[in-house]
């Protein structure tokens, strides 16, 4: 299969692996990202896979091992479900300005989309495989390869079974009424809906039953949250956070920074996400610092598992102005108010208020 090749509106953060995001004003133009339009981010090249030899294996934990082909997954009862993909390491260009973040992708706040999955219940399959009592977390391997501290190995990751039985975690190959696109997982990806992205692998070809997570370097290692007075020299790996559902967000995409506007009523925007199916409650605008805050007006649509847009009219006087944002959720949680308080080595779920500069004449 051949890659996805970036549209224009696409920011090329990495040419090998690919890794881009969307202009911010093109991110928020419609509620579901266009397929052209949707965030990648890949570890390893993106590999070529032979349909007709196809197979995904569910082994581990199980009293009945399976190897399924396309065909036979396609017998299984299908759904579809919204859901929102962020990096880990969305805005981390916010933290690397507090701190520098050597050898990681300087994101902005664009490592996100919003699309509609169909496929699979990955229940079903699991279901069929017929875990065994002890089975805790469900390991999930991609095709794809990569390399390393001199090793070379495929990506993966893991999620609790209890997570896994949720009925909105797919097994898709379909995105937006479409077939999957090569850079985002064909012709399989597991879809884990209020999760970091890096636990929706692409290029799925092994669920792997365990009663501990995934000793993948990208589930042991990698995808972890250390305090700000750990550094790459002195970490110990053991003792970091897994990181799984994501945190509450939000970001302003419309202005953006360094736009010069006409005084008098501007329109704000940006999107709000919150983690683990709980929904975005509230979004708030603050023009003073944080001082005094108005609160905007969410658009329709949007669930626990998708991201809420949202718009917010602020009159600006003649002059300089800084512009932040913050959400709560469902569960009364907020955003700290600046990314100092979320530095991390790996630059990792930054969520502080966002903040953008602007100039009205």
């Amino acid at each position: 299969m051949p890659p996805l090749e970036p549209q224009p509106r696409l920011r090329v953060r990495q040419e090998s692996p690919l890794n881009a995001e969307p202009e911010p004003g093109a991110l928020i133009a419609s509620f579901r990202t266009p397929n052209e339009l949707f965030f990648i981010r890949n570890h390893g090249d993106i590999p070529t896979v032979d349909l007709e030899t196809y197979r995904l294996t569910i082994d581990g934990l199980v009293e009945s091992p399976l190897s399924l082909s396309l065909g036979d997954l396609r017998r299984f009862a299908q759904a579809t479900v919204g859901a929102t993909l962020q990096c880990a390491g969305n805005r981390r260009r916010e933290l690397i300005e507090v701190s520098p973040i050597p050898n990681e992708l300087p994101w902005s706040s664009e490592a996100i989309s919003n699309a509609e999955w169909s496929g699979i219940p990955l229940r079903q399959a699991l279901l069929a495989a017929n875990p065994r009592p002890e089975a805790r977390h469900v390991a999930f391997l991609g095709l794809d390869e990569t390399e390393r501290h001199g090793h070379r190995f495929q990506f993966g990751g893991s999620i609790p079974l209890e997570k896994a039985m949720h009925q909105q975690v797919l097994l898709a190959d379909a995105m937006n009424g479409e077939p999957l696109p090569p850079a985002h997982g064909a012709p399989l990806r597991v879809v884990v809906p209020g999760y970091i992205g890096a636990r929706s692998v692409k290029w799925l070809s092994r669920l792997t039953l365990r009663e501990t997570p995934s000793d993948n370097y990208f589930q042991a290692k990698a995808y972890r949250l250390f305090p700000a007075a750990v550094g790459p020299d002195d970490v110990d790996w053991d003792t970091g956070l897994m990181l799984g559902e994501a945190p509450v967000n939000s970001v302003i995409c419309s202005p953006a920074s360094g736009d010069r506007l006409p005084a008098g009523r501007v329109t704000v925007r940006g999107w709000a996400m919150a983690g683990g199916g709980r929904e975005i409650a509230r979004v708030d605008v603050s023009t003073d610092g944080g001082g005094t805050w108005q609160t905007a007006e969410l658009e329709a649509g949007g669930s626990g598992w998708t991201w809420r847009l949202w718009q917010a009219p602020l009159d600006l006087a003649p002059g300089e102005h800084e512009i932040l944002c913050r959400a709560f959720d469902s569960a009364a949680q907020t955003q700290p108010a600046h990314p100092s308080q979320v530095w991390n080595f790996k630059g990792y779920a930054n969520n502080a208020w966002h903040r953008v500069r602007v100039v009205a004449a």
